[in-house]
């Protein structure tokens, strides 16, 4: 087993971060201020001027917030995040400073030139606050010429959301000791005009601001020149195994076909890396079998790879024909221990597992070294395809999740809008990606973000928007179908539709299509109260008053599913028979009654 360890093939020109920012970290697009003569752009690392990380020997070699207290290289390092290493966070390279404990690691922001290279959809900082969350306007410089302004908020190092961090470390380090932390860096994302190369970025100036802005990464996101055939949100960080030198084989079935592909594992909301020893893609055949030997799957040309902790993995492309509409093997070996994972709570499908102790099965093609059965994605958060039209996001909760659709037979009403653009020639045959989760809401988070948990109903839309939609591959149109969650635990009808809001500000700033579905009825549900209904209507009123103001598109999914003769519940014929979630019936309703064109980008 090789275990690629990165961080040799970066240079601080380009470096890179990408992780969901959102509340007080969200970066929003802000109107090009008047030119400001700027000195010649010099890469991120030559303007360094504060120290952010000591020792845990010589804490008091570095100085973060200018009380003397600093982040733990040891925690760092515990985290995967050790100077000078390459990690990769939702589709973005991030290159730490290459610089020992002590030596200036970051820089002040205030108007310095850095040079960028790149064209994408987004730019993404590694950033944190001290002194309170620090926000600034900066300046993006294009190769033609041309310029864009940007507004970049940075949550403070002690005090922001744990939920929207990129690693958050256990202790903090100041010249008479260690104490406990946490302390926590983010990674915040900013759009970038459309097909444009970067060629330099001014950093922001905080107009004296109390929080100081620092930087330690900066570079361009593309995630364009693929589509995304099956995607999962990570729903939470649970306890499991412990798994020893055991592999997984995932079951996950394919929307968009195409020839080539690559996987993508994710370790987020962890604490410690976690080593992936080999992994390999099938056709499945029949239960754990493959038809056929599996396809091994490389990671920078090495069998296997470490993923930080809060980082992903993305496997290189390798020549596997992806068909439309199949079921696939993908098989992860975990060499070490493993005592708690990212996971997809919700998979409505059997999964399979190898037995303790018994190696890398990655290229088995039977399934008889796998006698155990789970019913959850752990680490597996897509399967991606080269080329193609790009994707369709279905940001949403358990109904989009499929909960209460029956195991292993792929009817959630993502599955069947799949298999009706996949059906038809007229339009482009966009993947549909479904970032479902149970129990997940639109304003608040379910889970908490970090650490070992039971609750598995992610963190909120808002948190989640940048890692479930806005990375995702060639994302083109976000459906959102969430709000009854929020409703039912007391949320007020005026914060939800603020809070879609933001997600519609947010997903048409970095250029996406964004169609919203009113809330389905839930009569019935044990706590679906009077006062639960007046909610949901409230905000079914303002989707269906929008015509198109905050939304480009709406689908009516509450009229396609409740009984007209008592529009507050939903019609027997398509519930499940727990009058919240519906059936097979009812998921597939839901789904053809969409207007294919309306998630057309482009169009109104």
């Amino acid at each position: 087993m090789r275990v690629r360890r990165w961080g040799t093939a970066l240079t601080l020109l380009l470096t890179a971060a990408a992780l969901p920012a959102t509340g007080p970290g969200t970066a929003t697009a802000a109107p090009a201020g008047p030119a400001r003569p700027s000195p010649r752009p010099l890469p991120l690392a030559r303007h360094f001027d504060n120290r952010a990380v000591s020792d845990n020997s010589a804490p008091g070699a570095a100085d973060f917030d200018g009380a003397g207290r600093s982040l733990s290289a040891q925690d760092l390092a515990a985290a995967g995040w050790s100077p000078g290493s390459a990690l990769t966070l939702d589709g973005t390279r991030l290159g730490l400073p290459r610089t020992a404990p002590g030596a200036p690691d970051n820089v002040v922001a205030d108007g310095q030139a850095v040079s960028v290279r790149g064209r994408g959809e987004a730019l993404t900082f590694l950033v944190a606050g001290t002194g309170g969350t620090a926000a600034g306007t900066g300046t993006v410089h294009y190769r033609d010429g041309s310029r864009s302004g940007y507004e970049l908020t940075a949550p403070d190092w002690r005090s922001g959301p744990l939920s929207t961090k990129a690693v958050a470390l256990p202790h903090l380090n100041a010249p008479d000791g260690q104490s406990a932390g946490p302390a926590r860096l983010y990674a915040v994302t900013v759009p970038l005009r459309a097909g444009r190369e970067v060629a330099s970025v001014v950093l922001p100036t905080t107009g004296g601001a109390a929080g100081a802005l620092h930087v330690f990464a900066v570079s361009v996101r593309d995630t364009g020149r693929r589509t995304g055939s099956w995607a999962a949100s990570t729903a939470g960080y649970r306890a499991v195994g412990p798994w020893t030198d055991r592999t997984l084989r995932l079951v996950v079935h394919s929307g968009a076909g195409g020839p080539r592909a690559r996987i993508r594992l994710a370790n987020t909301f962890a604490g410690t890396p976690v080593d992936i020893g080999a992994a390999s893609i099938a056709i499945r055949g029949a239960g754990a079998a493959a038809d056929g030997g599996p396809t091994p799957l490389t990671f920078g040309r090495q069998t296997g790879t470490r993923i930080a902790a809060g980082a992903e993995a993305f496997s290189d492309p390798v020549d596997f024909t992806v068909p439309a509409g199949a079921d696939l093997l993908v098989s992860i070996h975990l060499p070490g221990t493993v005592t708690a994972a990212p996971v997809h709570q919700e998979a409505a499908q059997l999964s399979y597992l190898s037995a303790a102790g018994s190696g890398d099965r990655t290229a088995d093609a039977g399934g008889t070294a796998f006698p155990e059965t789970m019913t959850v994605w752990p680490f597996l958060t897509g399967v991606d395809i080269e080329g193609g039209p790009g994707s369709i996001v279905a940001l949403g909760d358990s109904i989009t999740d499929g909960v209460k659709s029956t195991s292993g037979t792929n009817r959630r009403w993502p599955d069947v809008l799949a298999r009706r653009f996949q059906a038809q020639h007229t339009l482009p045959r966009y993947g549909v990606l479904n970032h479902g989760i149970s129990a997940n809401r639109i304003v608040t988070d379910r889970y908490p973000g970090d650490g070992v948990s039971t609750d598995t109903g992610g963190v909120s839309a808002q948190h989640r928007l940048e890692r479930d939609v806005l990375a995702q591959p060639s994302a083109r149109t976000v459906v959102v179908f969430e709000g009854i969650n929020d409703v039912r635990w007391g949320t007020s009808s005026d914060e939800v539709i603020a809070g879609l809001r933001a997600l519609a500000q947010r997903a048409h700033e970095r250029g996406l299509r964004v169609v919203a579905a009113t809330i389905a009825p839930c009569e019935g549900y044990p706590d679906c109260t009077p006062a639960v209904e007046a909610r949901r209507q409230a905000v079914n009123a303002f989707l269906r008053a929008d015509a198109g103001t905050v939304f480009d598109a709406t689908l009516d999914f509450d009229a396609v599913v409740r009984d007209p003769q008592r529009p507050q519940r939903m019609l027997p014929a398509y519930d499940s028979g727990d009058h919240l979630h519906p059936g097979d019936t009812g998921l597939k309703a839901l789904a053809e009654s969409v207007d294919l064109r309306k998630l057309l980008p482009g169009r109104r």
